[in-house]
């Protein structure tokens, strides 16, 4: 019934499987990966046919994480896996972005690439089992891909690269100083095609040799899903590219002198308008077969690419008239938004960044819910990409994958230089609003976002900026790398290359290749050129800020206590009880987590300490010898019960009350009144024993005893 075809390979420390032919053969290609107990099926389909007046490449990707995976339930009323989570979105552009460019050009059917979660075992993470499992099914259905592609993660500890590292090594990177990296890496046999990454200030041969690590590495998988392939491949699709060579020579005859004019203007909106008016006026003088030419937008789109390519690549001045290495002109403002905590503008050219810190509680840190169990992170990002900020009216909606995208590479920039939270017990959420954008937005996000946490007074290890490069590459092998890419540079160009960090080294970076054939050469030259341009923004960015400032009177202020954890449930109290009415007394936010952690918060220092007070009478343990403000609360015939720390009663036996014998406490006392005691010690059963005749109860003062006179000699 089934022809099952199965291949292994022992890949790091695990056994590498991939199998088709049992499960979803309805599929054009169906492939269950497997590397340890992890398990992610890849389904590949694609219409056998585009749709008319289609001038794009239809690819979508869906990555699914199903709970059952790691034996658990979803959380939430209807217990099922519902909108895609940031993690699912994130590896969803892992799988499309190093597969999309290795399609054939001029392909346009649809694809639709699914990879499902089955199993995780919680050691092995199914980001990198789902892009091999889909580069392995895409390989095996017939559809025009130019792959495979391999992927691997990449860790850096001790020096030395790690494969694939644990999924609890990777988790909340910024609590393991061992762990410098976590770096995700997809390409062919010959070319690195995608890098994702997460870094603690490495240097820039530091992470070039992670990317020469992990492509070696996945090697062994590319020749696997070969060997799969020449078993079990479909017949590939009839397909042929389409040849639009005569088309593109009447449409570069009819408007190529007013194209180039276009592409001369400096300002963006006059060169775009520009550019429009040349299509039109292209299309104004070609025929009504050229004009129903499925391939015309291809063709125009070619003369763009030419024109902006040629000018670069024999060493004439991009559209805007910099050379290849030269940075925008910048301009960074902070404090620019008056009730916010921090906040700052960022302007790089054509592209600006309004970007606003709010500084939070614990009751603002977001609950993770994913397969390994759920986690808080203190450290938030948003990325809105309005349509206002390109000059387009457009649908407003819920972010997309771009804005998630560019998110969180801004995230990973900015918190390896966050403060431990025990240092500094905030929340932090950084909101970046682009309010205008030609060319690495995600970028301006970092620079702002580094700027407005020090204007909120976030004591970061060091400023973080970002810049973006791209590449010209063309077929003789001539090339060139620029630094701060415009839109129709990264539109019309063969990459796109992120990278942030410190002065000391880079935080994160991203590169996207549309092209096979970049060199180490290439990269190398491309990090150097990253790492001049880098600098140059950080020396404009400390114009504006050089230090964190102080704290906005608007935002919380937050003290920590560490508590022992047998102690917590005293401080919460039945049904929360206790921790209700510190809340209640003193006015101030009270959050406890389960290592011990109190962090008090409140915009009056008072309610902050008459809390800590509250809670420290309650975990505090009375010291031996120390003198205490107490208050009657019961007169027996032997003594007097004194609570004189938080709930803890104590007695002062009617020999203790005075320096003179009385008949019955209530001689000198009453209940209700306040007295001040010393804590003499415990008797044999734990209990507290109080005296009260060798204090000063006005003072608080300890009575030192007379000292006798020696006799004089004789």
């Amino acid at each position: 019934m089934f022809n099952v075809t199965k291949k292994s390979i022992q890949w790091g420390n695990e056994t590498l499987t991939l199998e088709t032919g049992k499960v979803a053969r309805q599929a054009d290609g169906s492939v269950i990966a497997t590397l340890g107990e992890t398990q992610v099926m890849a389904n590949v389909t694609f219409a056998k046919a585009a749709k008319e007046g289609q001038d794009f490449f239809p690819l979508t990707v869906h990555y699914q994480e199903k709970y059952y995976a790691a034996g658990k339930i979803p959380g939430g009323f209807f217990k099922r896996e519902a909108r895609p989570s940031e993690k699912e979105t994130l590896v969803s552009r892992l799988i499309d972005r190093p597969c999309r460019p290795l399609f054939v050009p001029g392909f346009k059917n649809e694809v639709l690439v699914m990879a499902t979660v089955l199993s995780c075992d919680l050691t092995n993470d199914p980001d990198i089992v789902a892009m091999i499992a889909a580069s392995a099914a895409l390989t095996l259905s017939g559809v025009p891909f130019m792959g495979p592609i391999g992927a691997a993660r990449v860790g850096f500890t001790g020096g030395e690269y790690v494969l694939n590292p644990a999924m609890d090594d990777m988790h909340q990177l910024r609590n393991n100083p061992d762990q410098r990296l976590d770096l995700v890496i997809a390409g062919t046999k010959d070319a690195v095609m995608m890098v994702e990454s997460e870094a603690y200030e490495l240097t820039e041969d530091e992470m070039l040799g992670a990317v020469k690590f992990g492509h070696a590495a996945m090697q062994p998988v590319i020749d696997l899903i070969i060997d799969l392939a020449e078993e079990a491949a479909k017949e590939p699709f009839d397909f042929t590219p389409p040849d639009y060579a005569d088309l593109y020579t009447r449409v570069a005859a009819a408007g190529e002198a007013q194209m180039r004019a276009a592409f001369a203007l400096k300002d963006k909106q006059e060169r775009t308008n520009a550019i429009s008016a040349a299509v039109t006026a292209i299309k104004g003088v070609l025929s009504e077969e050229d004009l129903a030419d499925k391939n015309l937008g291809s063709a125009i789109k070619k003369l763009e690419s030419g024109i902006l390519r040629g000018d670069i690549i024999n060493g004439g001045a991009r559209i805007d008239g910099r050379d290849n290495k030269t940075v925008r002109p910048i301009v960074a403002e902070t404090g620019v938004l008056p009730r916010t905590h921090g906040s700052a503008l960022f302007t790089r050219g054509e592209t600006q960044g309004l970007v606003v810190t709010t500084l939070g509680t614990g009751e603002d840190e977001q609950i993770i819910d994913a397969l390994n169990g759920n986690s808080r992170s203190n450290f938030l990002l948003h990325y809105n990409f309005p349509p206002y900020s390109v000059g387009e009216v457009g649908r407003v909606g819920s972010p997309g994958r771009r804005e998630i995208g560019h998110g969180k590479l801004a995230w990973r920039a900015l918190q390896a230089v966050l403060p431990a939270a025990t240092d500094f017990p905030y929340t932090i959420r950084i909101v970046s609003e682009i309010t205008e954008s030609n060319g690495s937005s995600s970028m301006a996000s970092v620079c702002g976002g580094s700027l407005s946490m020090m204007d909120a007074g976030v004591p970061l290890k060091a400023p973080v900026a970002g810049v973006a490069m791209g590449l010209i590459l063309e077929e003789d092998g001539r090339w060139a790398v620029l630094t701060d890419i415009l839109g129709d540079e990264d539109h019309l160009g063969d990459m796109d290359f992120k990278v942030a960090g410190t002065e000391a080294g880079i935080t994160t970076m991203q590169m996207d290749i549309k092209v096979a054939g970049i060199t180490p050469e290439i990269m190398s030259q491309a990090l150097a050129q990253a790492r001049d341009g880098r600098l140059h923004i950080l020396g404009e960015m400390n114009k504006a800020l050089a230090a964190p400032q102080g704290f906005s009177e608007y935002a919380p202020k937050i003290e920590t206590m560490q508590i022992p954890t047998d102690k917590i449930r005293e401080v919460i109290g039945s049904g929360g009880k206790v921790i209700r009415e510190i809340v209640e007394v003193s006015g101030a936010k009270v959050d406890i987590n389960d290592d011990g952690i109190i962090k008090i918060a409140s915009n009056d220092a008072a309610a902050i300490k008459k809390a800590y007070d509250l809670i420290w009478s309650i975990v505090a343990e009375p010291e031996e010898g120390q003198i205490y403000t107490g208050k009657v609360v019961k007169l027996v015939d032997f003594g007097a019960f004194v609570n004189f720390f938080g709930k803890r009663d104590g007695l002062v036996h009617v020999s203790q009350i005075a320096n003179k014998r009385l008949t019955h406490p209530n001689e000198l006392l009453k209940e209700g009144q306040e007295v001040k005691v010393k804590l003499l010690g415990f008797d044999d059963r734990g209990k507290v024993r109080l005296g009260m005749k060798m204090v000063d109860q006005e003072t608080g003062a300890e009575i030192q005893p007379e000292k006798k006179e020696e006799p004089a000699e004789g």
